[in-house]
């Protein structure tokens, strides 16, 4: 009876498309400036900034560096600006 639970909840976790720490395989690219992008992994797109390896406190489990931009603390999910605090101190400077 436990194993058949645990079966229903895996196979209904399976189809909800949730995703636990999933990845994203990119193929290489030229930019428009000609630069080179390497194939790459990246953290699969959700709408939620707080879970990209590129958010402060999160580690990218391929190369092992931290991330650096800030977590967003709003409700619910945000939707991610790619500026680091950094960046945006730069910007308000520059104002």
């Amino acid at each position: 009876m436990l194993l058949k639970s645990i079966s229903v909840v895996l196979l209904i976790i399976s189809f909800s498309g949730v995703s636990f720490g999933k990845s994203t395989h990119v193929r290489g690219y030229t930019k428009k400036d000609g630069t080179y992008v390497a194939p790459h992994e990246r953290s699969a797109p959700d709408g939620n900034r707080n879970n990209n390896w590129s958010t402060r406190g999160n580690i990218n489990p391929y190369t092992g560096q931290e991330g650096t931009k800030a977590p967003s603390y709003g409700t619910g999910t945000s939707t991610y600006s790619g500026s680091s605090d950094a960046e945006k101190e730069k910007k308000s400077d520059a104002e």
